[in-house]
């Protein structure tokens, strides 16, 4: 099974690999449900990181229905990717009525080639995901990550599931959120062949505010993702 971790820094990534893991995306604020990362991370990270990078691509926070200066954003985004060496892009759109946006994300598609292309958690805000996943196998879409429609991926195992079956092989189902040391085990005897999560804990720098007071930072932790990788082996 193959582990992918969500960075939200270059240390993060740097983590990552280190730790042994198979994959990482790639992106900035976290707590926001994650925005695209700077050119220079992005750069900073595929200088240094051997493993394959994705790079997720959304342009702010919020929702998932962009306007055309936003499309445009995430196009030149996209691009930059490719000329700087990033295994693959991670995005997704939507229309207001709660479908996928597929003539934007067959663009997306074609633009990305040869690297890789995600259809990111915006799964989740779908009405209708037995059709969604119909129509984004039908366009050429090889993975989706999504947590089943649900907070937490095992929360929503039921209908990832169900997903995977309709597809079969031809599109990939990598559950992701609260994916852990005690439920990753769970996915893979689920037969899903990715598994995404972010590994991280809170770390305390000194600020220089006031004399005791610390900020909290999310990094991505080795000995986490080396228990998750421990679990995976052994499962």
């Amino acid at each position: 099974m193959l582990l992918e971790i969500c960075t939200n820094s270059y240390q993060s990534a740097i983590n990552a690999q280190n730790a042994g893991a198979n994959r990482i995306e790639l992106c900035s604020e976290l707590s926001l449900g994650g925005i695209t990362p700077s050119y220079g991370l992005i750069k900073q990270v595929i200088e240094n990181v051997s493993i394959p990078v994705f790079v997720l691509i959304r342009p702010r926070s919020g929702n998932f229905v962009y306007s055309n200066t936003e499309f445009e954003i995430i196009k030149k985004d996209v691009e930059f990717c490719k000329e700087v060496g990033c295994s693959g892009v991670v995005t997704g759109i939507l229309l207001e009525n709660g479908g996928i946006d597929l003539e934007r994300t067959k663009i997306l598609l074609e633009l990305a080639k040869p690297i890789d292309f995600t259809f990111h958690r915006a799964f989740d805000c779908v009405k209708n995901p037995e059709d969604s996943i119909k129509a984004l196998k039908q366009i050429g879409v090889k993975r989706i990550l999504s947590s089943g429609l649900k907070s937490k991926a095992i929360e929503g195992i039921e209908l990832l599931v169900k997903l995977q079956k309709i597809v079969g092989e031809d599109l990939s189902i990598m559950p992701g959120s609260g994916v852990n040391i005690s439920n990753i085990s769970i996915f893979k005897e689920k037969g899903f062949n990715e598994i995404h999560t972010s590994a991280s804990k809170i770390i305390h720098q000194k600020s220089f505010l006031q004399e005791f007071e610390t900020i909290p930072q999310t990094v991505s932790d080795s000995d986490t993702i080396k228990s998750l990788l421990n679990q995976l082996n052994n499962a």
